[in-house]
């Protein structure tokens, strides 16, 4: 293999992963998830007969939808501590 067909692969790779970084931090994911979270913890909850199912899966929904938006924080406060033990 020569080495610019090296190159060329490494940088399609890096394409690929830039776009899977994009996609998992993107507001479109973060809807989309949100939704398909409340739709399916209404439908549960309507199906075991919980009064106001809908109403009462926006509460979980909020909270798995604020645990994305934290993570990346949290994220950063790891890779400092991991950063402060390794030097």
């Amino acid at each position: 293999m020569k080495l610019e067909e090296a190159v060329a692969k490494i940088e399609e790779r890096n394409q690929r992963v830039e776009m899977d970084k994009a996609w998992e931090v993107s507001w479109t994911r973060r809807i989309i998830v949100a939704i398909f979270t409340y739709l399916t913890l209404g439908l549960y909850l309507r199906a075991i007969n919980v009064g106001r199912p809908w109403q009462n899966a926006i509460v979980p929904t909020i909270g798995f939808l604020l645990s994305t938006l934290t993570l990346p924080w949290f994220r950063k406060i790891w890779e400092k501590v991991i950063k402060s033990n390794r030097g």
